[in-house]
């Protein structure tokens, strides 16, 4: 297929990777910067545009991988360009109908992984959620996909926004637990990866236990006297410290549930 990226930021460039390496053909890559378009489109070995009155008016697919709150501003600009191709998004939380009396055929394909430029990926472990508008789009949407990845599966609007939901506390919430427990180790002078061994084996028990089974530690049987002492470490940070608080409650919480 003939493919233009809309955005040249961490999802447009794996995606675009692995689009070309599927066989597909990257007509352009566009974004607001120069710097951007033509950095992903010299990895890409096609052309970066700045402008979308630049974009080619005969490309199959449009695949937009941008903010989200940036998809109904630019949505008009781009499809006007092309009224007969498929255009797609990859926001995981983003309504597929943000392209409804703008394109004919539209849809979503959100790959459900993390991103950084600088951190390779296999593609075709990722899985892809996808959301078509008609049968153009749905025979389009999966036939693409399917070339990258190896786990494709249909997903309406409501179904997807809680599976981002859930992705932002696995990940990205995760993540900023680490950032938080680094920032911890550096006022004792200890390094991060010290931690790697415990977060990796943390990792690898949901493999084969639920999390209600891995979960351990001094808030699961509600040891007052280490929850305690460990509050009281936070008293310089409050905002940390309510964090603390919440996810100690929410652990026995759940473990009271269980």
């Amino acid at each position: 297929m003939r493919i233009v990226l809309i955005g040249a930021g961490n999802v447009a460039t794996h995606l675009g990777r692995a689009l070309q390496e599927a066989g597909q053909e990257i007509l352009q890559v566009y974004s607001r910067t120069e710097a951007s378009a033509t950095a992903l489109a010299r990895v890409l070995h096609t052309e970066g545009v700045t402008s979308f009155d630049r974009l080619v008016p005969d490309a199959d697919v449009c695949v937009l991988s941008v903010k989200d709150d940036a998809l109904r501003e630019i949505i008009p600009q781009v499809t006007v360009r092309n009224p007969s191709a498929v255009y797609l998004h990859t926001a995981g939380s983003v309504p597929m109908d943000v392209f409804k009396g703008f394109a004919a055929h539209y849809g979503v394909l959100y790959p459900m992984q993390t991103f950084s430029k600088q951190r390779e990926v296999c593609f075709r472990e990722i899985p892809c959620f996808l959301e078509a508008s008609d049968g153009v789009a749905h025979d389009t949407v999966r036939t693409l996909t399917s070339s990258v990845s190896e786990h494709v599966r249909f997903l309406d609007t409501e179904a997807r926004k809680r599976l981002h939901l859930s992705a932002v506390f696995a990940c990205n919430f995760a993540n900023h637990c680490y950032q938080l427990a680094a920032d911890l180790l550096a006022e004792v002078g200890l390094p991060f990866d010290i931690l790697l061994p415990l977060i990796d084996e943390t990792a690898s028990k949901v493999h084969q236990l639920s999390p209600a089974a891995a979960q351990t530690g001094p808030a699961v049987r509600y040891d007052r006297q280490v929850l305690a002492r460990q509050r009281a470490l936070l008293e310089g940070n409050p905002l940390t410290q309510t964090i603390y608080d919440v996810m100690s409650e929410s652990i026995h919480k759940h473990t009271q549930d269980d």
